[in-house]
C-alpha cells in the first residue's frame, strides 16, 4: 500500500486553505448583501451547520470502518468540537450569546489549529479534507455570522466565555484521566509545533499557564473592539 504524503506546514495547499479561510466569509457576506436575497443569510448558515455536522459524523464513520476506532478516541472533547457545537447552535438559532462563545473559542483556539495543524497526511488524503473542513468551516462560519449580524463582543463576553472554558477544562481533564487520551492537549503538549511548546513541561504549571494563555487570547481578541470604541468616543467628543 502506498504511503500517503506527509503534511508540510505552509506548503502550497496549506497557504491556499489559509487564504480561503480569510477571504470566504467576506465574499459570502458581500454576495448576500449585493444579491438582496432575503433568505440568503439563513440558508448559508444552515448549509454551514449541515457541512460541519456531516463532516464530523462522516469522518468518525470512516475511522471506525477503516481503523476500528475505539470509543475512547471518538469522544467530542477537543475544544474545536465544542466550538463547532456553539457555532452550529448560533447558526440555527441566531442567538448571539452562542456566537460570542464561538468567537473566542473558534478564533482563539480553532484558528491556531489552522495555522499550526496537528495533521499527519497532506492533500489529497481524506484526513486533510476533514481536518480543514472542520476547522476552517468553524472560523468561516463565525466570521460570516459576525459580519452579517454586525456582532461585537463586550468585556462581559470574556467573563462568560472564560466560565464556559472552565467547564470545558474540568470535564475534559476528567475524560482524559479516565480514557488515557489527550483531548484539548490537557495532559501533554501536541506532537506538532504550537504555542503550547512555550509552556512548562510539568503538568500543574502547564495547566495554569494554559488558563493564563486562554485569558490572554480572549483579551487580545477583544482589543480591536475596545480600540474602536475608544477612537469612536474620542471622535464624538471632538465633534
Amino acid at each position: 500500500m502506498e504511503v500517503p504524503p506527509a503534511f508540510k506546514p505552509y506548503g502550497l495547499a496549506h497557504l491556499v486553505i489559509i487564504g480561503l479561510t480569510i477571504s470566504l466569509p467576506f465574499m459570502l457576506a458581500a454576495f448576500v448583501r449585493k444579491s438582496r436575497w432575503p433568505r440568503g443569510e439563513r440558508i448559508i448558515g444552515k448549509l454551514f451547520a449541515a457541512l460541519l455536522i456531516l463532516n464530523y459524523v462522516g469522518y468518525e464513520i470512516y475511522l471506525a470502518s477503516t481503523q476500528g476506532l475505539a470509543w475512547q478516541k471518538a469522544l467530542p472533547f477537543q475544544l474545536c468540537d465544542w466550538a463547532m457545537v456553539t457555532i452550529i447552535v448560533a447558526l440555527l438559532t441566531g442567538r448571539l450569546r452562542w456566537l460570542e462563545v464561538a468567537y473566542f473559542w473558534g478564533i482563539g483556539g480553532t484558528l491556531q489549529a489552522i495555522l499550526t495543524p496537528d495533521l499527519k497526511f497532506a492533500f489529497p488524503h481524506i484526513a486533510f479534507f476533514t481536518f480543514f473542513i472542520a476547522h476552517c468551516g468553524i472560523v468561516v462560519a463565525i466570521a460570516f455570522m459576525m459580519i452579517m449580524k454586525r456582532f461585537r463582543p463586550h468585556w462581559s463576553s470574556i467573563v462568560r466565555t472564560f466560565a464556559w472554558s472552565e467547564l470545558y477544562f474540568a470535564l475534559t481533564i476528567a475524560v482524559d484521566l479516565i480514557t488515557g487520551e489527550n483531548y484539548g492537549y490537557l495532559l501533554h503538549k501536541p506532537a506538532a509545533a504550537s504555542l503550547l511548546d512555550m509552556l512548562s513541561d510539568n503538568w500543574v504549571p502547564y495547566i495554569l499557564q494554559m488558563h493564563l494563555l486562554a485569558l490572554i487570547f480572549f483579551v487580545v481578541l477583544y482589543l480591536p473592539f475596545a480600540i474602536y470604541d475608544a477612537i469612536t468616543s474620542a471622535r464624538n467628543k471632538l465633534i
